[in-house]
């Protein structure tokens, strides 16, 4: 009776150090964690309209977009926003009336330092020229390159003696250039094709 609940035990103790052993075997010490992802964004079909109204100034624009008066800046009359809404980005679009060569240097100053405000985030700014002789449309790009920069993508245009038009685009979100790059790409395109149709009144 004795023999038979040693050799009892035995077989238990056996039993447990192979059911551990079996267990700890099979443990994948190859652990890679995933990298981190993030949220698909559906893009919307190019398709676009014209801005035709009492503004100095017409171009076409993105259906998706809502266009709003500057709530910022209720004295300007001609000052605008378009609202990405789907992405949650907004293009401000404010114009000045050039009075004078002096108005003009000032105004072109003021966008380029409004432009490189952002160089403590942004890893570089890439310049541009436009140049629409046909429509006389002349400006400069400014695409802000980097991981904090608010203001990815920023422009002014001019037809160097009557009119003035500065563009500024942020988003509603955290800058995160790595997030936010199919959205810029894309919007840019679209701000891009705004820029080619600008035709002043």
């Amino acid at each position: 009776m004795v023999n038979s609940i040693r050799s009892f035990n035995r077989t238990f103790v056996l039993l447990l150090f192979l059911s551990a052993l079996t267990w700890t075997s099979c443990q994948n010490n190859d652990y890679t964690p995933k990298p981190r992802g993030y949220f698909r964004i559906t893009l919307p079909e190019r398709e676009y309209r014209l801005l035709d109204s009492i503004f100095p100034y017409t171009f076409d624009y993105p259906v998706y977009c809502r266009i709003l008066p500057d709530a910022q800046s209720p004295g300007e009359m001609n000052w605008i926003n378009l609202q990405f809404t789907g992405f949650r980005g907004v293009l401000h679009l404010s114009y000045k009336a050039v009075e004078n060569t002096d108005n003009l240097s000032r105004y072109i100053e003021d966008s380029r330092s409004l432009a490189f405000k952002h160089i403590p985030k942004a890893s570089r700014i890439e310049q541009f020229q436009v140049q629409y002789p046909e429509n006389k449309v002349y400006g400069l790009i400014y695409l802000i390159k980097g991981q904090g920069a608010a203001s990815p993508y920023q422009f002014y245009l001019t037809d160097s003696l009557h009119h003035f038009m500065r563009g500024a685009l942020y988003f509603d979100a955290l800058p995160n250039s790595d997030s936010l790059k199919p959205v810029i790409d894309f919007v840019q395109k679209d701000i891009d094709h705004l820029i080619e149709t600008v035709k002043w009144k």
